[in-house]
């Protein structure tokens, strides 16, 4: 088994095309809330991992552990990489008819008003907080059937599999920069709270915005059928919410879960000769 605390973090070369046409409009199994919840969750990572990267480098100069260190440069070229991929999607979704344009627009307000208002080490704790978030969401997704089902055939599918791969394999940095440049548990747990709350308020009030824009959204036995089956979405299963809550307890740590046979599993499935992004690998 992998020491997952030495874990290596290394960006990968790929790339993703969404070529006009290659998308339906509700392009997650037809399902009208889902598609503009995932949608809303794209939009934000462009400026989303722009500011992780610049709260984990603010520090990386304080990082003696060798080991450490080369996982930060990882964890750079791969949120680095996300940004630049989800980007190339949101395009995409914009021309769809999704809001996508605005949101990474008010998430850049957002962050930026975060950083001039929070410390560093607190925006350290924020990146930590929502790293958490996205493994969690990401492990739940390499690790249920019915998740990867959502995601049909498409491009879409395939891009959020590679990046729900390598968010579980650097879960762990930003949390370990944050404790190696003395992070207090307090810190940590209150910034998580203030993460939580904001998030979910975001995700519910940004989808109900893009819905509001969707003539779809205006169909009334389509809309409440989309509603109802959130409850049974595989992302907010009760495991998946403990999980999440598991970040309040003091001396927690994202590798008390161990991913090391989900990584090593979908590694071929996805990286290998013959894996589902060899076509997307730039070699």
């Amino acid at each position: 088994m992998t020491d997952t605390h030495t874990r290596a973090v290394r960006a990968r070369r790929i790339h993703f095309d969404y070529p006009e046409g290659g998308l339906d409009r509700h392009y997650v199994q037809g399902d009208l809330v889902m598609s503009h919840l995932v949608a809303y969750l794209s939009s934000t990572f462009p400026e989303g991992e722009d500011f992780f990267v610049r709260s984990v480098r603010h520090y990386a100069d304080q990082i003696t552990d060798p080991v450490l260190k080369e996982q930060v440069k990882g964890f750079v070229g791969q949120e680095v990489t996300h940004g630049r991929e989800h980007t190339a999607l949101n395009a995409r979704l914009q021309q769809m008819g999704y809001p996508t344009r605005l949101n990474e627009r008010l998430t850049r307000m957002a962050l930026r008003w975060d950083e001039r208002t929070f410390s560093p080490l607190t925006c350290l704790a924020m990146t930590a907080a929502l790293e958490h978030f996205t493994a969690v969401l990401a492990e739940s997704l390499l690790g249920d059937e019915d998740a990867q089902a959502l995601l049909g055939a498409t491009e879409v599918r395939k891009m959020l599999l590679w990046h729900a791969y390598e968010e579980s394999e650097h879960r762990a940095v930003a949390f370990d920069v944050y404790r190696a440049v003395g992070g207090s548990e307090r810190r940590r747990i209150w910034t998580m709270r203030l993460v939580s709350s904001t998030f979910a308020g975001s995700v519910v009030i940004s989808t109900a915005l893009s819905l509001f824009r969707d003539r779809a959204a205006y169909n009334p036995v389509r809309l409440a059928r989309s509603v109802w089956s959130l409850r049974r979405s595989p992302f907010v299963k009760p495991a998946v919410r403990r999980r999440i809550r598991q970040y309040f307890t003091v001396g927690f740590h994202p590798n008390d879960v161990d991913n090391t046979d989900l990584l090593n599993r979908w590694q071929p499935e996805l990286f290998g000769e013959t894996g589902q992004l060899a076509a997307n690998m730039r070699r």
